[in-house]
């Protein structure tokens, strides 16, 4: 039997939530064993950029969140290359593949999420990609040295539109297939998506929304994709397909164990799971969204980055609480810049909705008894994160907001008692401690 190995904390997954949390732990416990495991090889690296290498083989040492020598730096223990196969949530034991064992102290679940993969016919066939990680990335590029000019990428959501952008500048033809009317539809409203698909197109990507795929096709021999099929029977030659339908919750660690699931891995205000001493961020966790008032995943960095923090912070014995996140996204794909954030398409008439279209910008607010839930902003966007503040800080803007979506719309529009305490105090991400010398509670992020 494996030696068993005791750590103080043990980190299930080495991405942004994971750094975030090993960072806060070294800032207050300089000493405490610390372990990483992780089932990729590499380095701590930005998920983004993978579309980087993709067109131009951006190296690896500039796609990694921290310096090489990160870990070294901190006394962190890093495992690469080794999933972690089983946890025993009484005895505090988890088991590496290899056979390795480690008991800890306190566990961060930052084990991210999985490409969903529907079950349809030759979908298993090689030709078939998912578009999540480094060597999904590798892969892709490997095959397109074969003889590949048309693509299709199934899903029409942030990680379809990226792959789609990286295989255009690669040469390729591309058909998006969207089972939703429009593309970007859980991030934008109608308008944004239309201004995102005319760019699109003028790229020359096909869009064919309201269907799925019904099979992948292939060579009888070599097992190469020759296209796909449509649910309604429509045949779409291709060489490559990339699915990006959607992501799902890795939460197959701690099935069956107290630790509480939902549809992600239930926390508290503190990171915390059911169970004493396991805290979790990041996509597995489902966590306190500021907008809706109630858990909620919001699959995205900035999250699990703050989330990270509050945990590490917390499992270092800090008690910190988490200000809450919420859907926000940034991105700029075929020249066209675009954010979102919290609430975008309002389900009925108790929300007001502010909007404003000049040129080829577009300027969305929503608000709800006079504070702000959602934004979109397309084209121009410098000004997006004054209004994700005001959101941020549950600012009341109602005596100021029609500024909002104003095309000269900045600082100057406040009220200076709202930007100069709300808008204008830096980030504070470290511990605050009381004249006694015991931690507070502090608000990462706040």
């Amino acid at each position: 039997m494996a030696k068993l190995e005791r750590v103080k904390y043990i980190v299930i997954g080495n991405s942004v939530g994971g750094i975030g949390a090993a960072e806060a732990i070294r800032e207050v416990d300089k000493a405490g064993a610390v372990t990483i495991v992780s089932a990729e090889p590499y380095p701590a690296y930005s998920r983004p950029l993978i579309s980087e290498y993709l067109v131009s083989k951006c190296p690896l040492e500039k796609m990694l969140l921290r310096p090489p020598d990160f870990y070294e730096r901190n006394h962190l223990q890093l495992i690469l290359g080794q999933r972690v196969t089983g946890l025993d949530i009484d005895k505090h034991v988890a088991k590496l593949e290899h056979g390795k064992t480690i008991g800890w102290e306190r566990l961060l679940l930052a084990t991210g999420s999985l490409p969903i993969i529907p079950r349809i016919e030759g979908i298993d066939q090689g030709g078939v990609f998912t578009f999540s990680t480094l060597d999904e990335a590798k892969a892709i590029e490997q095959y397109l040295s074969q003889r590949v000019s048309r693509a299709v990428v199934v899903g029409g959501g942030l990680i379809g539109i990226s792959v789609t952008e990286a295989l255009v500048k690669r040469g390729l033809k591309v058909a998006i297939v969207e089972a939703k009317e429009r593309v970007l539809s859980t991030i934008l409203d109608e308008e944004a998506s239309a201004l995102a698909e005319e760019k699109l197109k003028q790229a020359g990507v096909e869009i064919i929304t309201g269907h799925t795929l019904a099979s992948v096709r292939s060579y009888h021999l070599s097992g190469g994709v020759t296209g796909v099929t449509l649910d309604d029977s429509s045949p779409i030659p291709c060489e490559l397909v990339v699915v990006a339908i959607g992501v799902q919750p890795r939460t197959e660690l701690v099935a069956g164990t107290a630790i509480k699931i939902d549809r992600g891995v239930v926390v508290d205000r503190h990171m915390a799971t059911s169970v004493a001493g396991v805290y979790a961020c990041g996509d597995v966790a489902e966590a306190y969204d500021f907008v809706y008032g109630e858990n909620r995943l919001t699959p995205i960095w900035p999250n699990a980055h703050i989330g990270g923090r509050v945990a590490g912070f917390n499992m270092a014995g800090v008690p910190t609480k988490y200000p809450g996140g919420t859907a926000m996204n940034s991105f700029k794909y075929f020249g066209l810049a675009i954010v979102s954030a919290g609430m975008v398409n309002p389900p009925d008439s108790s929300y007001e909705v502010l909007t404003k279209r000049h040129n080829h910008n577009y300027k969305k607010v929503v608000l709800k008894n006079g504070l702000v839930v959602g934004l979109v902003f397309a084209g121009e966007i410098e000004k997006s994160g004054i209004i994700f503040n005001l959101m941020k800080e549950r600012v009341k803007v109602e005596g100021f907001k029609q500024a909002l979506v104003a095309e000269d719309f900045g600082l100057a529009f406040l009220p200076e008692e709202l930007w100069r305490p709300h808008l204008e105090v830096p980030l504070s991400l470290a511990p605050s401690v009381a004249p006694s010398g015991q931690p507070e509670e502090i608000i990462v992020g706040e």
